[in-house]
């Protein structure tokens, strides 16, 4: 697939090639018109795929967990896309390290396709382009899609809460609790899975986990579940899929799932209107010109507020 024109990659990318996927991702990341035209053409070709975010604290073990998540699906006959979101590393840091390397082993099997994003190279922001990479995993077809965020501040949690159930990994011994409470994780979790659980330490971490959730005045009628995992050897893998699918059972049977996702849109919506303004505000006042406000702003010769106004002013031009 050598074209780049969008319309000719979605129409290969829906047919399973997975070199015009890649190259979808690729122009959504980059922004601009070609990102534009990307979302227009794949967002009525959505609306199906099942997305799991997965964050929580470097050094949980959610590679890991993300890559044992992945081959239960595949033995269940399942494709799947994953998306790793390192908005921290270049491509050439982190996005690729250790756990990674192995999980990118995965990327052979033609029902698995694997896509580090991370912030250098990526002019659209991540904030914009990690939606639409779902979009164009939902229109290749893939009924599921892992977006696995190797942080916790407040970029990952946002994309991880983009998900339609997100996962918190936390480990026992790390004060992973007050960690997690304090970056916000407790108020995107769907479900908690305290990972490594065959150290010491993962009674305290539950109870932890238990009372700050009985001080959560914001919980509704689902509870998130803790689930204990061992992702090295496998263990409690299962469990945490069968406790992923209760939830979507849930959000279907509430009607949340739809909620959740008209939501997300509407979020989207405004932080692309709001994009679209800010680049067409710059684009008619031209780099001198926003220049000489910053600066009358920095003397306090004038409020931001002012300066913002005369920016947008010649958009009603």
């Amino acid at each position: 697939m050598a074209s780049r024109d969008p319309d000719e990659l979605v129409a290969a990318a829906t047919n399973g090639d997975r070199a015009a996927v890649a190259r979808l991702i690729s122009l959504v990341e980059r922004g601009g018109e070609s990102a534009y035209t990307v979302g227009r053409l794949v967002h009525p070709r959505g609306g199906t795929a099942y997305t799991v975010g997965i964050t929580g604290p470097p050094g949980a073990g959610k590679s890991t967990l993300t890559d044992r998540l992945i081959g239960s699906l595949r033995g269940q006959g399942h494709e799947v896309g994953v998306l790793a979101v390192d908005p921290s590393s270049p491509f050439t840091g982190g996005a690729f390290l250790a756990d990674r390397v192995r999980m990118q082993e995965r990327a052979t099997d033609a029902g698995v396709f694997i896509r580090s994003m991370a912030t250098r190279g990526h002019l659209g922001g991540l904030a914009l382009a990690t939606p639409e990479a779902i979009r164009v995993l939902d229109a290749a077809g893939f009924p599921f899609v892992l977006v696995e965020t190797v942080g916790v501040g407040q970029m990952e949690v946002e994309i991880a809460g983009q998900a339609d159930t997100t996962v918190v990994v936390l480990t026992p011994g790390a004060g992973d609790a007050m960690q997690a409470n304090k970056a916000g994780l407790l108020e995107v979790a769907d479900v908690f899975v305290v990972n490594k659980a065959d150290r010491p330490g993962v009674g305290e971490l539950e109870r932890d986990l238990g009372a700050m959730l009985d001080m959560d005045m914001r919980m509704g009628d689902w509870r998130p579940p803790i689930v204990r995992t061992t992702a090295t050897s496998g263990e409690g893998v299962a469990e945490l899929w069968e406790t992923v699918a209760k939830h979507r059972s849930h959000l279907e049977q509430t009607g949340q799932l739809d909620e959740r996702r008209a939501r997300r849109l509407t979020d989207e919506l405004r932080q692309i209107v709001l994009h679209r303004l800010e680049q067409k505000a710059y684009s008619v006042a031209g780099g001198q010109e926003f220049s000489r406000l910053r600066d009358a702003v920095v003397a306090r010769e004038l409020d931001p507020y002012s300066a913002a106004e005369e920016l947008l002013a010649g958009l009603d031009a």
